[in-house]
């Protein structure tokens, strides 16, 4: 047999590399891992990273409620909020991360310190304090509060030009403003950083001014752009309401114009305080302070130098401060004094155990004797034998002693409750206190001799005024008014808070007795340098001596009422430790205080004088200025010179007159100078008030004439007090009041 010799060919069967085997193996291990990792993301850690991811895109922006803005009685803005912005971060989001999402320490910090860099040179801060904010490990820090909207758009540049915007908030806000600054600071006080109220009528009415903050909830980009399509949430903010005050702007600023002056002159080494008040409402017109304070800079004094207030101890700032603000007219309590005779006599009228004219009723020697103890009179070689009327004007502390001996303790202080010592006026603003009377079972035959004329015990001003209100409103005792109404500003719903009637104090006859003997004060007694030419006025001095053991001097105070026939004003001026020259009584320096204000206040509020108490001297004759804008030069000359005055003018007699100066209405003296201008000429010339303290009114009438300036007076005699002071620059045409006596 033939041995076959051809090899017959094997099929092959393909077999896999051992590469290719490696290679299966690893994207097998590599896709079961990845399994896991899902599985561990998705079902171990996907809660956390889900609340991350919200976070991340989820932003909750707060909406800033707008602070109710605080009026004057007549629509000015006392208090108003303005749109601003709060920077924040969230430092934790201010990162540099690698493709791999792990933190990149060395590019972040770098980043961290362009950001500080950034934000201390816009918005002027320190820049390691910065620096340490943005380092922060907490959630949200705050960088600047109530920025103003240049800054703002600073940072909004810088961020576009960076391209960066993670972790930057910016929130809008609200800032407080005070447009008038030092006007009534001690009464509105100030907002905190947070617009909340720190002080005054901020504080007390908070509640109603803050309203009640929203926010907005959004899913935002890198570029804090909100998502397409996503769902937001938005709460808005509830406005605080409006709050309208009793208190004029005008007022106020007479009254503290007067209150400053006073205390300077006068040394005041502890201030003063002024409150003017509506006898028929209780409404507080003006309430003021001395030294004030500017709003909108509350810690930066503006009664001391910076380079005295820089020498200071931070204990001594503390204290200067809390002083500032603190409203004393309702706050600190103070010996009224000889004021405080009102109530007595009231008392004495009430229960029928005194008559106003019976003559030879009370004596006074110099002193009266109680329980072994000397109690002077201010005029210490006596009055003789006197009527009540007559006590009242001489404020005679023996024969009142004599009038609450024949009252009693027990009847006296019925009294005092009545009129409201006891407790609190509950005047809707924070601080008030309530002055410290003797309990009724200690007091002793000397105290109430003491209390009689108002001393050893203590009122607020605003108790005392709020009596002697009572007293100008036919007897009737009303609650202070100093918030008349409130208004939602998101819904226009108002408010009002009507005046209170506490009780009925005193007859209706009682008053008009006291209201007549208190005119006899002013016009006769101890209270003449009050008196304002035209209108009737009653009033009474208060001079307080300090307690046994206490170094704070004499507490000099003013209380006037006008008109009489229909009193729409009381006005009471407390003074305390004056050491000028020219005393520290009452009558000598807070009188003349409350006839100043009264002056201007009175001709404000449209009361009309009575001209029958004008001098019929033609040269004191005052005569009201015509308008005579709006004709020519000439004719306003002949209309002006038929009238009694003088004109003053550069403008050419063709041209029309554009402003006169004082302006029409004004009360002025005949022969008064009257400045005219032109759109032409309109020069103005300022003279420097010359010092008229001590001078005659002749005297007066020649220095100012040859100054070019016109004259208001009252009283007669020798000037005892001038405002403008002298010195002071005015425009010429600008009037000088003067107070005389003999």
């Amino acid at each position: 047999m033939k041995k076959n010799t051809n090899t017959s060919k094997v099929k092959k069967i393909p077999t896999i590399s051992k590469r290719l085997r490696m290679t299966l193996l690893v994207t097998f291990i590599l896709f079961f891992l990845l399994l896991i990792r899902i599985a561990w993301l998705q079902f171990v850690q996907g809660a956390e990273l889900k609340e991350a991811m919200y976070k991340q895109l989820i932003e909750s922006d707060v909406i800033s409620p707008k602070r109710g803005t605080i009026y004057d009685t007549t629509g000015k803005a006392l208090a108003i909020s303005a749109q601003v912005d709060t920077v924040s971060i969230n430092p934790q989001r201010i990162v540099v991360t690698d493709k791999y999402d792990r933190v990149d320490e060395t590019k972040t910090t770098a980043l961290k310190e362009k950001v500080a860099k950034a934000f201390s040179e816009i918005f002027e801060l320190d820049y390691k304090k910065t620096l340490e904010k943005v380092s922060s490990t907490s959630s949200v820090v705050t960088i600047a509060q109530k920025v103003e909207k240049d800054k703002v758009d600073k940072l909004r540049e810088w961020m576009k030009k960076e391209e960066y915007y993670s972790g930057i908030n910016i929130n809008e806000d609200t800032k407080r403003y005070y447009p008038y600054e030092n006007l009534a600071s001690t009464l509105i006080g100030f907002c905190g950083t947070d617009n909340q109220g720190l002080e005054g009528l901020e504080r007390a009415w908070d509640g109603v001014l803050t309203g009640t903050p929203g926010k907005v909830v959004a899913s935002k980009d890198a570029f804090r752009d909100i998502i397409p399509d996503t769902e937001e949430t938005n709460v808005p903010a509830e406005n605080g309401s409006n709050i309208t005050l009793t208190i004029d702007a005008n007022i106020q600023s007479i009254v503290e114009k007067y209150l400053k002056q006073a205390c300077l002159e006068n040394k005041c080494e502890r201030g003063g305080n002024a409150i003017v008040m509506n006898p028929k409402t209780g409404d507080i017109l003006a309430m003021a302070t001395y030294p004030d304070y500017n709003l909108n800079t509350p810690f930066t004094p503006t009664h001391i130098s910076e380079t005295d207030w820089g020498k200071l101890d931070s204990s001594t700032k503390y204290n200067t401060l809390t002083s500032l603000y603190r409203n004393r007219a309702i706050s600190d309590p103070y010996e009224p004094g000889s004021v405080f005779k009102i109530v007595t006599a009231s008392a004495a009228l009430e229960e029928n155990l005194a008559t106003p004219n019976k003559a030879n009723v009370y004596t006074c020697k110099g002193y009266q004797m109680v329980s072994g103890v000397k109690m002077w009179c201010s005029h210490k070689a006596g009055h003789g034998s006197q009527s009540l009327r007559q006590a009242i004007e001489n404020s005679c502390n023996p024969a009142f002693t004599q009038i609450a001996q024949k009252i009693g303790a027990t009847t006296l202080y019925k009294y005092y409750e009545a009129f409201g010592f006891s407790e609190r006026t509950g005047v809707n603003s924070i601080g008030e206190k309530v002055g410290t009377i003797w309990p009724l079972e200690n007091i002793g035959p000397v105290e109430l001799a003491t209390m009689s004329f108002g001393q050893r015990f203590t009122v607020t001003p605003l108790q005392m005024i709020t009596a002697v209100s009572a007293v100008a409103n036919d007897g009737i005792l009303m609650k202070p008014r100093i918030v008349k109404e409130t208004v939602n500003t998101d819904t226009g719903a108002v408010t009002t808070i009507n005046p209170v009637q506490v009780r009925q104090v005193i007859s209706k006859k009682t008053a008009e007795t006291m209201l007549d003997m208190l005119e006899s004060v002013v016009t006769d007694g101890t209270g003449k340098y009050a008196k304002v030419k035209g209108y009737s006025i009653a009033g009474k001095t208060g001079t307080s001596e300090p307690s046994p053991g206490k170094n704070e001097g004499y507490t000099a105070s003013f209380v006037a009422i006008s008109p009489v026939e229909n009193p729409e004003a009381v006005v009471l001026v407390t003074l305390y430790a004056p050491n000028g020259s020219k005393g520290h009584h009452g009558s000598e320096v807070a009188a003349p205080v409350a006839g100043q204000i009264l002056t201007d206040l009175l001709p404000y509020m449209q009361i009309p004088a009575n001209a029958t108490n004008n001098s019929d001297n033609s040269s004191n004759k005052t005569i009201t200025l015509p308008d005579v804008t709006n004709k020519t030069v000439s004719e306003a000359k002949k209309i002006l010179e038929g009238a009694g005055f003088t004109c003053s003018t550069s403008a050419k007699s063709t041209d029309l007159v554009t402003e006169q100066y004082p302006k029409k209405g004004t009360q002025l003296l005949q022969g008064s100078i009257v400045k005219l201008y032109s759109a032409e000429e309109n020069t103005r010339v300022s003279k420097s008030v010359p010092d008229l303290l001590s001078k005659s009114l002749s005297q007066v009438k020649n220095l100012l004439k040859e100054k070019n300036l016109n004259l208001n007076y009252t009283g007669s005699g020798t000037v005892i007090s001038q405002d403008p002071i002298a010195g002071t620059s005015v425009e010429e045409g600008s009037i000088v009041k003067v107070t005389l006596s003999q």
